[in-house]
């Protein structure tokens, strides 16, 4: 732990003893915020230049929408925390490739965006939004936080911007692509409080201010924003898994857990070395969702459709 985190550490449960509302509301602050934006980097500036660019309102801001290709075939590419819809960028290009449409995006407080963060809520209405404007997708890539948001809008949908009367209706996908995924929203709070080394105290505080500020008016948060639980029976037919077994954010046994939650439905694929950013453009993931498509592709025209292999392999290379 570096000498600032120490300082944050100490601090916050020191001022727990003696103030404990306080203390929280100081790490609710820093719960709910992004420690910066990521920069759109020189390897993706050509072919973010190439997209359709839109907007859509939500939450606190307006996220930024990029699209590619003729339209045909729709792949949905969602980012998670303090990152940005342009490291698909290697994934863009193959799925180009394979005369797919990419469609990603920038939520509130990342990226090009406005606002200064984003909730589950604010993804699962994006990803909403999305389909209703470029949908039904063929497939849905997504990572870290957007993994969880993309189940919740699988099982229960979000509002719509381009709709005269709002409905809520699931978001229908036949493949998912689950990267680096966050099981559940309490997972994040307690990883938060561990990584900070704060008292269980704050813990318990730091999850009333979610409850409260973050979401008020939401019914049963930390079982709805659950990846286990909101597996939808009726959801993808395939899912690929992929998880890095170095990843020091996320447990590698939460994709493992998302694996078996999934059945024969999914394969897992278990890579090394990439850690929990550097996963989203690795040539042999990228190599391993290719394969994915093209494989599910030729399962659904040829005349044997098999399910995929669910024990994990490991990834293309």
């Amino acid at each position: 732990m570096d000498f600032a985190m120490t300082a944050v550490r100490t601090a916050l449960n020191g001022a727990s003893y003696v103030a404990p509302r306080l203390a929280g509301g100081a790490a609710f602050r820093l719960f709910r915020k992004p420690r910066g934006r990521s920069r759109l980097r020189p390897d993706e500036r050509a072919l973010t230049d190439r997209a359709e660019v839109g907007e859509i309102v939500v939450g606190g801001g307006k996220a930024v929408s990029y699209r590619w290709g003729t339209g045909a075939r729709p792949v949905l590419l969602v980012h998670g925390w303090e990152s940005r819809g342009s490291r698909f960028a290697p994934l863009v290009s193959e799925l180009l490739d394979l005369g797919l449409s990419p469609v990603t995006f920038d939520a509130p407080g990342h990226g090009d965006a406005t606002g200064e963060t984003m909730t589950i809520v604010d993804l699962r209405d994006i990803i909403a939004e999305l389909d209703a404007r470029h949908g039904p997708f063929e497939m849905v890539v997504a990572h870290s936080l957007g993994v969880t948001a993309t189940f919740l809008a699988l099982r229960e949908g979000g509002a719509r911007q381009s709709r005269l009367v709002r409905t809520r209706r699931p978001v229908r996908t036949e493949r998912l692509v689950a990267i680096s995924g966050v099981p559940d929203f309490a997972y994040l709070v307690d990883r938060f409080c561990e990584r900070l080394g704060l008292r269980a105290r704050l813990n318990a505080e730091l999850r009333g201010r979610v409850e409260r500020e973050l979401f008020p008016g939401e019914e049963d948060i930390w079982s709805r924003f659950s990846v286990p639980r909101t597996v939808p029976e009726a959801g993808p037919a395939s899912v690929l898994v992929i998880h890095d077994a170095d990843d020091d954010m996320v447990d590698p046994a939460c994709s493992r857990a998302l694996a078996d939650a999934l059945g024969d439905r999914a394969e897992l694929v278990v890579t090394s070395g990439l850690g929990h950013r550097r996963i989203i453009g690795d040539p042999q993931v990228t190599a391993s969702v290719r394969d994915f498509v093209v494989r599910e592709r030729a399962a659904r025209v040829g005349p044997a459709a098999g399910r995929p292999d669910p024990s994990p392999r490991p990834a293309a290379g």
